[in-house]
């Protein structure tokens, strides 16, 4: 009731809203109990349904698909969808490539506050891939520099060392990256 008059709903309006909301929450019983007994994952369904119930003109949904079963998600997806045909403007913001991808037509990479990459979703989610792939050889660079300090002490114990991973491969293929290791 809350969260509806917070959207501008009237009490009469959340009360003719209620059953959908219920359903589309689909959380049982626990409607009728108190919020402070809700799990985190609850409290995001309901919260959802109330959203999409006031028909909003701008939907700002972070992250809130990574809760729930997959049925409840693909309800969110479907109601997303709804919404844009209806000419809602959707802000998704997630790690989800794929929804990313699928539930959104133009999509913008930030890393620490700053803009790395905009356009079509498919094609900044290619650059997240990319900027993830750089991420991974740099944490394992930096075990593979601190492994080296201590080979020392491991030779001194008999230990093992790590072989470390070879240089990457340079490729000039657009929608390819990674180190080729496998190749």
């Amino acid at each position: 009731m809350i969260n509806g008059i917070i959207l501008g709903l009237s009490e009469h309006e959340v009360n003719e809203r209620f059953d959908a909301i219920a359903g589309f929450a689909d959380i049982g019983d626990f409607i009728e109990q108190p919020l402070k007994t809700y799990s985190s994952g609850m409290m995001l369904r309901l919260a959802f349904a109330v959203q999409t119930q006031i028909e909003p003109d701008i939907l700002i949904v972070d992250e809130a698909l990574s809760v729930g079963d997959a049925l409840f998600q693909k309800r969110c997806i479907q109601k997303m969808e709804n919404l844009r045909s209806d000419g809602c403007t959707l802000i998704f913001v997630s790690h989800d490539q794929e929804s990313v991808r699928t539930l959104t037509n133009r999509a913008i990479l930030l890393r620490d506050g700053t803009v790395r990459s905009s356009g079509p979703s498919a094609d900044v989610v290619l650059d997240y891939r990319r900027q993830l792939h750089e991420d991974e050889k740099q944490y394992f660079a930096k075990l593979a520099e601190e492994a080296a300090k201590t080979e020392p002490v491991r030779q001194a114990r008999g230990e093992v060392q790590p072989v470390p991973v070879g240089s990457p491969a340079v490729t000039d293929e657009p929608l390819s990256f990674g180190d080729r290791e496998a190749e």
